[in-house]
């Protein structure tokens, strides 16, 4: 089936000049402000390997404006040049006199790592404005006369929509890099996957993101339903009239925010699909640093939930093993306490061991899957927290629409190269 965007195959682009934005964007010692975890870093290398012909200049950022971590690109360059073992040239600068010199004398092979695009005024006062004002800043305009190609491989930041991300897409053919590509692809196959049965087990804390996920997959029939787990299934068993306890209410209220807004969009939801929403049966709580079941029937409870019971775990076990796609967002439980880890622990090796297509998205989630070493049993585990969220939420992404608009704008003949 072709695809509606173009990717580094559709060119020839030995010698040519590459603006190629990544998603480097890593934990940070604030003091020493050395990279704790190069795991973004890694996901791009198969595309940089890709294109050793080429001169290639990477465009990204770190953190955001008044965070501890907001740093320049400097040791991020020399962990790429480690990963490659091959020079990456730091330029302190992004689109000003040194960067255009840079890109200028550059030679077949070179790379150039730019400056963090967020340390520029534009990148935030432009932000989810029209491409074709984005690309009239300085940043695109200065940039894009000396690139052959635009390619974007920041699929972690395909939701956003800023100069650096969707702004030369107007004045530059546009290609998507091995990450955004292997994202698209697998997340549309779990998507559109039509082999019964079809199933998503969304847990974890973030509730609202959860909300959005199931009223697309379920509204759609993307899934034939939806196995919560975590704070999730909390507010699903307090959308169905159970009181869960003063300890959990606190949770909520200091941890979830608006959890009564959520408890009646998941009154909503449930109303609207039926017994397509499962929650769970058995509970398990918190009892000084030890594991205390309880059937739901027994709530409220004066403890506080901590994972799903081993009954629930054992029937979701056996749906997820049924099942012939699985979308998984979200731990059971808190997984970090190995105590509290079991919920999570079976669910996660029931995807492994399912022969069903398999793909795993959310911080929260990949962390969990990392730490149980499921990275090569799973057919797909995402690179992008809330771009993952976002794409399974049918939501737009700005990133994504504007590869697809730079291959209609090609074959109208809108760029002059």
């Amino acid at each position: 089936m072709p695809r509606d965007f173009f990717t580094i195959d559709d060119f020839d682009l030995k010698g040519k000049t590459l603006l190629l934005r990544v998603d480097i964007n890593s934990p940070i010692n604030p003091a020493t402000r050395e990279i704790l975890d190069d795991t973004r870093i890694c996901h791009h290398i198969k595309t940089l390997r890709e294109l050793f012909d080429s001169k290639v200049v990477l465009l990204a950022h770190q953190s955001r404006p008044g965070k501890k971590d907001f740093t320049n690109l400097e040791k991020h360059s020399k962990v790429i040049s480690s990963k490659l073992g091959k020079k990456v040239t730091y330029l302190d600068d992004f689109f000003g006199s040194r960067a255009q010199s840079g890109i200028k004398n550059m030679k077949k092979g070179d790379i150039i790592l730019l400056e963090n695009a967020r340390f520029y005024a534009e990148e935030h006062v432009l932000k989810g404005k029209d491409y074709p004002t984005q690309a009239e800043s300085h940043m695109v305009s200065h940039l894009s006369k000396y690139a052959d190609y635009f390619v974007n491989d920041a699929f972690a930041a395909a939701h956003r929509s800023q100069p650096s991300l969707t702004g030369f897409t107007e004045v530059l053919p546009s290609l998507a890099g091995r990450v955004m590509e292997k994202e698209i692809t697998m997340l549309k196959k779990a998507m559109h996957n039509k082999e019964r049965p079809s199933i998503a087990v969304l847990g974890g804390v973030k509730v609202f993101d959860s909300l959005e996920v199931m009223q697309n997959m379920l509204g759609n029939n993307v899934v034939d339903k939806v196995l919560t787990t975590g704070v999730v299934a909390n507010i699903f068993l307090l959308a169905k009239g159970y009181d869960l306890g003063e300890p959990n209410i606190t949770f909520l209220e200091k941890e979830v925010g608006e959890y009564e807004e959520l408890t009646e969009q998941a009154k909503r939801l449930d109303s609207e699909f039926g017994g397509r929403i499962v929650v769970p049966t058995d509970l398990v709580l918190n009892d000084n640093g030890q594991r205390k079941a309880i059937l739901v029937d027994g709530l409220p409870a004066s403890l506080q939930i901590f994972d799903i019971g081993l009954d629930t775990a054992v029937e979701y076990r056996k749906q997820i093993l049924e099942a012939k796609n699985i979308i998984l967002n979200g731990p059971a439980g808190v997984f970090e306490i190995e105590e509290f880890a079991v919920g999570t622990k079976i669910i996660y090796n029931a995807i492994a061991e399912s022969k069903g297509f398999s793909v795993i998205g959310g911080g929260e989630t990949v962390a969990a899957a990392r730490n149980l070493k499921l990275e090569n049993k799973v057919n797909h585990i995402s690179t992008g927290g809330g771009a993952c969220i976002n794409f399974l939420a049918g939501k737009s992404m700005p990133a994504i629409d504007a590869l697809k608009r730079s291959k209609s704008l090609y074959e109208e003949g809108h760029y002059k190269c």
